[in-house]
């Protein structure tokens, strides 16, 4: 480590500055006190957590996004943008071969979301409405959620967030012998035995690939 927790704290003015700093002493800071302290994710010898995903069209990418300064939030604010990501989206969702139900030319399509977490979270929540919607409001309790002991506990915290009771959240134990994966049966064995105890089973959420990025992959139960 090149740092310490509140090491910045040490480096910096107790309050912001009254008045303009020149660019070069900017600079100096960032060299001596930011960069000792920042994690080099685009680092090809660093492993951890997710590989690097930025790259030069990113990089310009961002160049331009910051320049037009969208703020996509409907059509109307942004039309061009609006209509560009539901374009790529139509893309990226026949590249993977994904059922037509995916596409933006029926009832269904796909959003980009800002995080793996934030993704987890509102299929999560649609999961849930949908349910709810079936079952009526006050099964909320009975609600119930599977996933591999392998699963990030991004998942975890969605069902806080959502309502989901700790109690109702099912792990089920991966097979290290077979790449990490969870046999379909001790699923079905997990589900079965929350039907049977008048439970309603809602969502499963699969943990695909054994590195540091992780696809995972949520489907509601009808």
């Amino acid at each position: 480590m090149q740092s310490r927790p509140g090491y910045l704290k040490e480096l910096l003015p107790d309050s912001a500055p009254n008045q303009p700093d020149t660019l070069d002493a900017l600079f100096d800071d960032i060299r001596e006190k930011m960069i000792p302290g920042v994690t080099h994710w685009q680092s090809p010898s660093y492993f951890a957590y997710y590989p690097s995903n930025s790259s030069t069209a990113g990089f310009l990418g961002e160049m331009l996004s910051a320049a037009f300064n969208i703020v996509g939030f409907s059509w109307i604010t942004s039309p061009a943008a609006t209509e560009l990501e539901v374009i790529v989206l139509d893309w990226f969702a026949k590249m993977l071969k994904l059922p037509s139900q995916f596409l933006s030319d029926v009832p269904g399509g796909g959003v980009i979301q800002g995080t793996a977490s934030e993704a987890v979270l509102v299929v999560l929540l649609a999961a849930r409405d949908r349910t709810l919607k079936k079952h009526g409001k006050k099964s909320l309790e009975k609600l119930v959620v599977y996933a591999s002991d392998q699963t990030h506990s991004a998942l975890q915290k969605a069902c806080q967030i959502a309502g989901i009771f700790p109690e109702n959240f099912r792990v089920v134990k991966a097979d290290c012998s077979k790449n990490y994966a969870v046999a379909p049966e001790a699923v079905t064995e997990a589900i079965s035995i929350d039907l049977s105890s008048g439970l309603i089973p809602f969502f499963i959420c699969a943990t695909v690939s054994n590195k540091p990025c992780f696809l995972r992959v949520q489907t509601s139960l009808n």
